[in-house]
């Protein structure tokens, strides 16, 4: 009795060893788009302090699996020369979240509020097809308020401001009429006056401490949507 019974074990453990486990599937793996210009790419930053980084990596301190983040912005880039650079990406692929934060460019080469409105506007369609269809899945973020940084020097800081502000009026329309998210992140910009280490070393772009605050607040509205 006692060989059968050893005989049986050897060959449940046999088994058991030549059995290969199923790969976890209860955790969800979620993927994100960030869509901009150098506040997105993070200019004179590491690439692990941009936002979008950082907002992924408190994400998954809290438990919530994504993907780092596909980032297609650049230093410099306007509202149509995003757009272009969509085009030219041909991303065939669908995000669960993705965000969109451009316009200051448009702003500093002087160009009209009525035509960021329409470029804008396309865009942010854009974003929500990028989101399945799924408005609810994108997040808007407002234009920082470079009067506040030290290359604003000598230049009307306070017409910069307004600028700003007639900016972030308009895509804060265009993102309640398309029912997505909106973050205000100028409020903390303009904090930059007063605390230098908000600055990134080239005087004009932000650190990534004050990019710290904008993914805090990011992935506050993430862990919403992806509950």
């Amino acid at each position: 009795m006692s060989r059968l019974i050893l005989i049986y074990c050897l060959f449940f453990v046999a088994k058991t060893q030549a059995t290969p486990m199923a790969p976890d599937t209860t955790t969800p793996r979620f993927t994100y788009l960030a869509l901009g210009d150098s506040y997105t790419i993070g200019e004179d930053v590491p690439e692990e302090q941009r936002y979008p980084v950082q907002t992924v990596t408190l994400l998954a301190d809290s438990g919530i699996t994504i993907d780092g983040p596909r980032i297609i912005a650049r230093t410099g880039w306007t509202t149509d020369e995003l757009e272009a650079a969509i085009r030219a990406e041909e991303v065939r692929d669908t995000f669960s979240v993705v965000t969109l934060l451009i316009g200051v460019n448009n702003q500093y080469r002087g160009r009209s509020v009525q035509e960021y409105k329409v470029e804008f506007t396309r865009l942010l369609k854009q974003a929500i097809q990028f989101a399945g269809g799924h408005s609810d899945r994108v997040v808007v973020l407002s234009i920082p308020d470079w009067s506040r940084v030290p290359f604003a020097e000598g230049r009307n800081r306070q017409e910069i401001a307004e600028d700003i502000d007639a900016f972030n009026t308009a895509n804060k329309a265009i993102a309640r009429k398309y029912k997505v998210h909106y973050l205000d992140i100028t409020a903390d910009s303009r904090k930059a006056d007063h605390d230098i280490t908000l600055v990134a070393g080239d005087g004009l772009h932000y650190s990534g401490k004050e990019m710290a605050i904008w993914a805090g607040k990011l992935a506050a509205i993430f862990r919403n949507i992806l509950h």
